[in-house]
């Protein structure tokens, strides 16, 4: 699983921020380049392909070297070239504070989460009331916790996350 978690990742990360405009093809790693192409497709049917056939000719999941330093090469690019920019870095942290927010208050007001009004109430505070906060805040979208994070915390819109679409009112379920 880890093998084709790696994989897939790399490979649509890297898609996703060449359609954001954060890199360009041509900042693909010329590893990649030569042994996969500039294709998300290609890229993923040379990594699935290599992986396949190393547990057809040893028996053991992995990949030829060749391959393999052509996704370590790819996986290098998109940490620095994505993942640890200091844009991302940013949005990182302001994700992180929106869902620390929503746990402290979901954790405060426990009786606001559905299936705890729903089966009676647990104590503020408790944890319980913490463990079905952060089960509750998990199982959000990324748009339903903007749209609570300015409803009910009475965040300001600027102070969210970038990218998340129009916030709206918090009235559809995760």
């Amino acid at each position: 699983m880890s093998w084709a978690d790696r994989i897939a990742y790399v490979c649509h990360d890297w898609e996703d921020a060449v359609s954001a405009g954060i890199v360009t093809p041509d900042d693909l790693p010329e590893p990649v380049r030569r042994r996969c192409g500039t294709r998300r497709s290609s890229q993923l049917g040379e990594f699935v392909g290599a992986v396949v056939g190393a547990v057809t000719t040893t028996g053991r999941v992995g990949m030829d070297e060749e391959t393999a330093e052509a996704l370590a090469a790819f996986r290098r690019c998109n940490y620095e070239r994505v993942y640890l920019r200091p844009a991302s870095l940013t949005q990182g942290a302001a994700v992180i504070a929106v869902l620390r927010a929503l746990v402290e208050h979901f954790a405060d007001q426990p009786g606001r989460i559905p299936d705890v009004r729903r089966s009676g109430g647990l104590a503020s505070g408790g944890p319980e009331a913490l463990h079905a906060a952060v089960e509750y805040v998990a199982g959000m979208t990324d748009r339903y916790a903007m749209a609570c994070a300015t409803a009910d915390l009475g965040w300001d819109p600027a102070r969210l996350p970038r990218g998340v679409d129009e916030v709206g009112a918090a009235t559809g379920a995760p």
